[in-house]
């Protein structure tokens, strides 16, 4: 069992296929399939069902994986400790985000990162923040930036950032041109909602709990599990939400929708840079934390 037999098992393990495992490592599939099958024989288990085009990780796969996963990962510290050693950073770096993180906040920092570190390659993955979190707790990701804490004993969320959420209605909404409206008039309104377990569902549902409300007081017409998707439907007229000011400061500017405050629910969260306290971390990821913390605003 070398090392390279480990990566191609996890990249076919990852992508589910043996075809798609190929080209993402320069392979061709037979000699994908070779490394798979000397690996198997020399375990003597079946790591993979072959389904059609597909693969699937069986049970000593999965069991497998796991350790697959960590030892690629000191693999990766290790040589990155051994260019740092010698005075230069180089190397891949799994980063997890959150959506509105990950497409409003990280992309200029990892820009102003391989500036200084053009050497280094950065992967940004982007989903809620609780499966941010589970990448981290399992060690696909190194580090994340979230907008929700799902707490875990083994996790630490450093605060990072801060944000307010905003309501946003259409072009030719009746309240465009207002300021503010009122708990009650939003009420009647048909709203728009980000899905169960994001960042700014949570604090829009912490904030109407302050405000002695829920959500089963309003009229939620849809929930959608990305904040462009709801823009998009809030231009066509479909309902009105409350997101992410930073997601939507562009689209207030441009007026393609209008911005206000609802009187009365003051909807404030932060963002939050998570690691594994356990863990150890690579050179490049440990420099890529600082340069985060000390550049986020």
């Amino acid at each position: 069992m070398d090392l390279r037999q480990l990566e191609i098992f996890a990249k076919v393990a990852e992508l589910g296929s043996f075809s798609r495992a190929a080209q993402a490592l320069f392979l061709t599939q037979p000699t994908v399939s070779e490394h798979i099958r000397t690996l198997e024989d020399e375990l003597g288990v079946r790591l993979l069902d072959r389904l059609g085009r597909g693969a699937a990780v069986t049970k000593g796969g999965a069991l497998l994986l796991g350790y697959a996963q960590r030892m690629l990962a000191l693999a990766r510290e290790a040589r990155q400790a051994m260019e740092s050693f010698q005075g230069r950073m180089s190397g891949e770096l799994l980063v997890g985000a959150s959506t509105i993180p990950g497409e409003y906040i990280l992309p200029a920092l990892i820009g102003r990162f391989k500036e200084k570190f053009p050497d280094i390659a950065i992967t940004l993955l982007i989903g809620g923040s609780q499966a941010v979190s589970d990448w981290v707790l399992e060690g696909r990701a190194e580090l994340g930036v979230v907008g929700a804490r799902p707490g875990h004993r083994s996790l630490e969320y450093r605060e990072l950032a801060s944000d307010d959420i905003a309501l946003i209605v259409g072009g030719g909404h009746p309240w465009q041109g207002r300021k503010s409206v009122t708990l009650e008039e939003l009420q009647g309104e048909p709203l728009l909602l980000r899905e169960q377990g994001s960042g700014t569902r949570a604090a829009l549902e912490r904030a109407l709990v302050a405000a002695g409300s829920d959500l089963s007081a309003f009229r939620v017409v849809g929930e959608m599990g990305s904040t462009q998707a709801i823009k998009q439907a809030v231009k066509a007229g479909v309902g009105v939400s409350l997101l992410s000011r930073r997601a939507v400061e562009e689209e207030c500017r441009a007026g393609s929708v209008w911005c206000l405050r609802v009187a009365g629910l003051q909807i404030y969260r932060a963002f939050y840079l998570v690691t594994h306290r356990e863990r150890s971390r690579s050179p490049l990821a440990e420099a890529f934390r600082a340069f985060v913390e000390a550049e986020a605003s």
